[in-house]
């Protein structure tokens, strides 16, 4: 069995300028060399069975009820919050459909820089997650906006 390479690789969607990608390489090694102390567990909230990043909750519920499938979250707002398993970029995965695919053209459309986007072709999902270290919380806040606004735009 021979594995195309081509649709195993990810796809970037988003587009950042080289600035941009410059910007976010200085804030991984801005935060790797600083000191992390740990403030306070990441919060989390039950969706079904499954406990989910409590920022990304509202979104998580929305997109549910509006038939997108998502797979994983996280968001851990604060690098502070929890420094050993925290993620340095908030992200949301979501199975690849017509409807999904009109949610991440809605995202690209409003967040712009803000969001990196790519797509798995061998999962058949897409990832977005926050484009820079430190806007989990504002990527959770525009994402639950995305969800609520979702539907009223098609």
């Amino acid at each position: 069995m021979s594995l195309n390479t081509n649709e195993a690789r990810d796809v970037i969607l988003s587009h950042h300028t080289d600035a941009q990608w410059h910007r976010r390489e200085q804030e991984l090694l801005q935060w790797a060399a600083r000191e992390k102390q740990r403030k306070h567990a990441k919060k989390t909230k039950l969706l079904g069975h499954i406990n989910v990043d409590a920022e990304l909750f509202p979104a998580l519920m929305l997109l549910q009820q509006k038939q997108i499938a998502t797979e994983f979250s996280c968001a851990g707002v604060s690098p502070l919050d929890e420094p050993e398993d925290h993620s340095l970029y908030a992200y949301l995965t979501i199975i690849a459909s017509e409807r999904a695919e009109q949610f991440v053209q809605l995202t690209m459309k409003r967040m712009r820089h803000r969001l990196l986007i790519s797509f798995e072709p061998a999962r058949n999902r897409y990832d977005l997650s926050s484009f820079y270290i430190g806007h989990n919380r504002s990527f959770c806040q525009m994402i639950q906006q995305c969800a609520e606004s979702f539907g009223n735009e098609f």
